[in-house]
């Protein structure tokens, strides 16, 4: 029996409605616990609260921001700046403000969390959330607790677009780049390419936390000396842990490893380079290539084949019949070819990594199938900050790329394959996609579970065809720690990149 879903219930059996107000533990602050020392996989590229710049840099936003939502250990939405939030009858969401401090010790108020809506829609804004922002009309602060925002349409996502990283909340008038916010810990000093250093943060909004007296984020850019600083005592946690390096760790009996499904490997096009303005094109590369020799080289097996676009089979939106829409048939994509004038095949480029060894590895084994159906591919293999300008500067044929979708909620694919939303490294560039932009806002708007599912199917369905991006590969993704840390969990599925979220309960034993 499926239930129906209106804007009123909708907060009540949603995810977003799972945790309205947060409510934390009643001990005296705590944060005399020490500091934790953290391998982080890269220097952040920007400290852009709002822009998109890879998952490191995602890391330490969470360790110094906190948006108006957020997402709790068990993956579901909560409040964070905000204590609570709903939806009334019109479309109107509403948040309510708990009491929270910036770094500085100004109070956070309606007037700063209007500000940051206004500026990050602005036509020159590098906001990830741009594109959608310009969906609100009107944000209304009615007193210095209180925020409406008024949407063109009734949108039942709009809670997801204030849970994101990308979207913390900053003190008005500071800029994008700021480094103080209003999260758990406060940043203290930078040794550029090498180290970060946070303390925490004394005016934290939730009693007893942080438990850490501080983090220092070290740079470990190459993966076998991440974990070898692990082994040896030099850091505490490490993120993304190397494939090959999971069954060191979990037959270690000092450290933990923790894991999950959930991030995936993808292939972006430049529509504004043909042939890849050709949807036959970029869908003979989506059959040329055979998943299963990614899973095996680039992640050791522990991932699985991806021949559609990122929904899980545990998803209630999974579509059974859609799964392998891209499967591996060398004869159809051959045929394809042809029938879009290249028989013969072409020559281009691959962008990808040399930082992040399953991001070379995918491109290797991506290069070695296109070349049996007659495509040649050069890789360009530059660090990733580098790779990042050039994925937001079109400066590529095709890309590799990894990721999380914003959320488990199939609106969280939009930032990867919604032509309308401005250029970004997560997509293909200069690629227009007007029935799939048009399917997406209709999912958004509408509150009916039931309805929205038909909705996803007829998208999943259209993408399928026009080939926005190519899925290749789920990737299990891990975190590794000492057995003495104690209260960091690796959120489910989606969302793992939004992990460093509960370093704030994390302790050291």
């Amino acid at each position: 029996m499926t239930m129906r879903l209106t804007r009123r219930s909708f907060l009540a059996t949603s995810a977003a409605g799972a945790a309205l107000t947060f409510v934390g533990p009643k001990a005296l602050r705590a944060a005399t616990n020490g500091t934790l020392r953290f391998g982080l996989s890269a220097y952040p590229p920007s400290f852009d609260a709002w822009a998109s710049s890879g998952s490191a840099a995602g890391t330490i936003k969470l360790m110094m921001h906190r948006g108006l939502l957020g997402f709790g250990p068990d993956g579901k939405m909560r409040g964070e700046l905000a204590e609570s939030f709903s939806v009334d009858d019109d479309g109107v969401w509403t948040f309510k403000l708990r009491d929270a401090k910036w770094h500085d010790g100004s109070p956070v108020t309606a007037e700063d969390i209007a500000w940051n809506v206004a500026e990050a829609a602005k036509p020159d804004s590098t906001a990830y959330f741009r594109g959608e922002f310009q969906s609100i009309v009107k944000v209304e602060t009615p007193d210095d607790k209180t925020v409406r925002m008024i949407t063109k349409e009734p949108s039942a996502v709009l809670p997801g677009w204030f849970a994101h990283f990308n979207m913390p909340m900053i003190k008005k008038g500071e800029a994008p780049d700021t480094t103080m916010g209003a999260g758990p810990f406060k940043l203290e000093k930078t040794d550029r390419g090498v180290s970060l250093s946070l303390v925490a943060f004394d005016g934290y909004y939730k009693e007893g936390l942080p438990k850490l007296a501080g983090i220092q984020a070290i740079v470990y850019a190459d993966e076998n000396l991440r974990v070898a600083a692990l082994d040896a005592g030099d850091v505490d946690l490490i993120e993304y842990v190397p494939w090959q390096a999971m069954e060191q760790i979990e037959a270690n009996d000092q450290l933990a490893l923790d894991a999950v499904d959930g991030p995936f490997m993808y292939l972006t096009f430049n529509a504004e380079h043909p042939p890849f303005d050709d949807p036959k094109v970029r869908r003979a590369i989506a059959h040329a290539i055979k998943r299963e020799d990614i899973v095996a080289a680039a992640f050791y097996g522990r991932g699985g084949p991806l021949e559609h676009l990122p929904l899980a089979e545990g998803s209630e939106y999974y579509n059974a019949d859609l799964a392998h829409g891209w499967n591996y048939d060398p004869e159809k994509a051959k045929a394809l070819l042809a029938e879009a004038g290249h028989p013969d095949g072409f020559e281009c480029t691959m962008l990808a990594t040399s930082q992040y060894g399953m991001h070379q590895s995918t491109a290797e084994v991506c290069q070695a199938y296109l070349s049996m159906v007659g495509i040649n591919v050069r890789l360009d293999l530059p660090e990733w900050a580098t790779r990042v300008q050039k994925g937001n500067q079109g400066q590529y044929d095709m890309a590799v790329m990894g990721t999380t979708a914003s959320n488990n909620d199939p609106d969280g694919m939009t930032q990867l394959v919604d032509g309308s939303l401005p250029a970004s490294f997560v997509r293909s560039y200069g690629l227009k996609t007007p029935k799939l932009t048009e399917l997406l806002a209709k999912g958004r708007q509408t509150f009916d579970e039931a309805k929205r599912k038909a909705i996803y199917e007829e998208m999943e369905k259209q993408a399928i065809e026009e080939t926005p991006i190519v899925g290749l590969a789920w990737r299990s993704q891990g975190f590794a720690m000492k057995k003495t840390v104690s209260g960091f969990t690796n959120m489910p599925g989606q969302l793992c990149f939004y992990s460093p979220e509960t370093l704030e309960e994390t302790a050291l034993g």
